[in-house]
This record gives C-alpha cells, sequence and structure tokens, in this order.
C-alpha cells in the first residue's frame, strides 16, 4: 500500500500513544517514522514491531539506567530505541564533548536515527551511528547511508555507537510518499483503536447516534 507521510505521521502517532507512550514521546515516535518512511525505510514496519514487543512493558525496564556513563544499557538488558533515542537528543551537547556514546541491546536501531537529526540540529553539526557495519549520518535534513541494506532493519543490535561530529557521504534523497506492508499498517490500527474512547449510555444520548429519540 501507499500512504502520504502525513498518513503514516497520523497513524503513527495515534498508535504510539495507543502503545501506552506519552503523548511527547507518541509525536516523536511519528515524527521520526515519518522521517524513516521518507528515506525509503519501513519506518511502519518497524514501529509495529516495536510496539508489540513493548507492548505492556513499563518504560522503566528499556529505558537507559543512566545518562551519565559512556555506555547506556538498560535494566530489561534490551533499550526502546524511542526512548534512548530521545535521551540522546537531549544530551546532544554532552554527545559532542566525548565525541561518542555507545548504546547496548537496542531494539529496531533504526528507529533511533531520526532523533540523531534532532542531536545534530541543537550541534550545528552532523551526528552518526553504526552498528553491525553499518552507518548512516544526519545532519538533520540530509541522510547518508553506508551498508548493507539487512543489517539496517535488524531487531537487536548488540551495540549501537553515536558519535559527533561525522561526515557525511553516501547521501539518500526523500520521497514524499512510502510503501508500507498491510500487515504493519493493520497492526498499527490495533493500538491506535485503544485511544478511541468506549461508547457509553451518556455519549450516545448527547449525540453519539441518534439515542431515544426517532426523528426518521
Amino acid at each position: 500500500m501507499s500512504h502520504s507521510l502525513n498518513e503514516i505521521e497520523a497513524m503513527s502517532k495515534r498508535a504510539a500513544r495507543g502503545a501506552g507512550l506519552s503523548w511527547g514521546l507518541a509525536e516523536e515516535a511519528a515524527k521520526g517514522t515519518r522521517w524513516l518512511s521518507s528515506f525509503g525505510f519501513p519506518g511502519t514496519e518497524m514501529l509495529a514491531g516495536l510496539l508489540t514487543m513493548n507492548d505492556r512493558i513499563p518504560s522503566i525496564d528499556v529505558s537507559p539506567v543512566s545518562l551519565r556513563a559512556e555506555t547506556w544499557h538498560a535494566p530489561a538488558r534490551r533499550m526502546s530505541p524511542l526512548i534512548a533515542g530521545a535521551a540522546l537528543s537531549d544530551c546532544a551537547v554532552r554527545l559532542l564533548e566525548r565525541g561518542r556514546i555507545t548504546m547496548e541491546n537496542v531494539n529496531f536501531p533504526l528507529l533511533a536515527v531520526p532523533f540523531m537529526g534532532g542531536a545534530a540540529l541543537r550541534l550545528g553539526r552532523p551526528v552518526a551511528a553504526e552498528w553491525d557495519g553499518v552507518r548512516l549520518a544526519t545532519d538533520g535534513k540530509r541522510l547518508c547511508v553506508q551498508g548493507e541494506s539487512k543489517a539496517f532493519l535488524t531487531r537487536l543490535a548488540d551495540q549501537m555507537v553515536f558519535s559527533a561530529p561525522a561526515d557525511m557521504t553516501g547521501q539518500q534523497e526523500p520521497v514524499m510518499r512510502a510503501d508500507v506492508s498491510e500487515e504493519s499498517w493493520e497492526q498499527l490500527a490495533k493500538f491506535a483503536h485503544r485511544t478511541f474512547a468506549p461508547a457509553t449510555e451518556e455519549s450516545r444520548l448527547r449525540g453519539a447516534g441518534a439515542g431515544l429519540s426517532d426523528n426518521d
């Protein structure tokens, strides 16, 4: 299926919120999914996979234990790329000062990459991420990609290394629409459905249907 980037962002936001993410993180997840999709990556498939994997799991279990450590890890020994990515963006200055930050056991690492854009814009310098022999770099607007496509789609990276400043080589151009798998779209729709309030007798009487009156 082909969807506009606006459709992808809207569906991703509702799905992330339905999966229990805060509104702020849900918005960031949606923007990131849109951003990845614009560069030809299966953003919706990766988001659907992550939300399914972490469904009903407390966020603290998949969050970095400490942002001051040189290597970040989570209590569950697998880290959410959304939570870790948001933290990385907030720690952009620290990344530049250190030169690199390493994260261990990151699920769907590609989903952390859009947050590099926020870090790069704050720093005014490109940021790069490397794992399993692949490398991506961004200045917040452009994306440079190097490596085998299979590694980009891995469900778990043992180590993900972020660095700044970074060289921009291997640039890809964004698109306006993206192909989305039907399975991932349906899975996101299921999570999104959780955000819909169930109908009550009061809501029906106040206009959600004909209520007790029949004007036909």
